[in-house]
């Protein structure tokens, strides 16, 4: 078979094993579900191949830059999923103390492990919002980066709740304090 260029989806007759679909795209190969075989790793050249029903048919491979848009997207549509994010060692099975300054009213504990979820959760939706921001079709540059700076300062505002978290590279970080001259 000539045909290099077939989509996922396209129906496929192989001498060998018979009727299947492909389910993947590689650079020089299909990956095929066999009815009775099950999935096999064809090379788009071979001659064993018949097509049946084509479909999605494209003439390039899909880039990198294109999967990442399009997981990109499947995140920003799931995110209210986060990431496992752990606390500092020294925090594990603590409790925040909120005393009011009237003594004789009683303070409230909360456990610092809740705390530190409803944190990390702001840092996540954080995260949501500035890519909604940068890829927002409507808003101009202009309106980004102002929208941006908020962000940031968001973040900067945040910085004092890095001691809860274990490793740094999960931190706030807000404007880094350097300006140009």
């Amino acid at each position: 078979m000539e045909q290099t260029t077939l989509g996922i989806g396209t129906r496929l007759q192989h001498t060998q094993y018979g009727p299947g679909v492909i389910v993947g795209i590689r650079y020089a190969t299909y990956l095929i579900s066999f009815i009775n075989h099950g999935i096999k790793e064809i090379d788009k050249t071979d001659n064993k191949l018949d097509e049946i029903i084509p479909e999605n048919v494209s003439e390039e491979i899909e880039t990198h830059a294109d999967v990442e848009k399009s997981l990109l997207k499947i995140l920003r549509l799931w995110g209210g999923l986060t990431e496992t994010v752990p606390l500092g060692d020294r925090w594990q099975h603590g409790v925040m103390l909120l005393q009011p300054a009237d003594k004789s009213l009683k303070p409230k504990e909360i456990p610092i492990e809740d705390f530190f979820h409803k944190v990390v959760m702001l840092r996540d939706r954080l995260r949501v919002l500035e890519q909604n921001i940068n890829s927002h079709k409507k808003l101009t540059d202009e309106d980004k980066t102002n929208l941006q700076q908020y962000i940031t300062r968001c973040y900067g505002s945040l910085t004092t709740f890095n001691v809860l978290f274990k490793n740094k590279e999960h931190w706030f970080v807000g404007d880094k304090g350097g300006k140009e001259g």
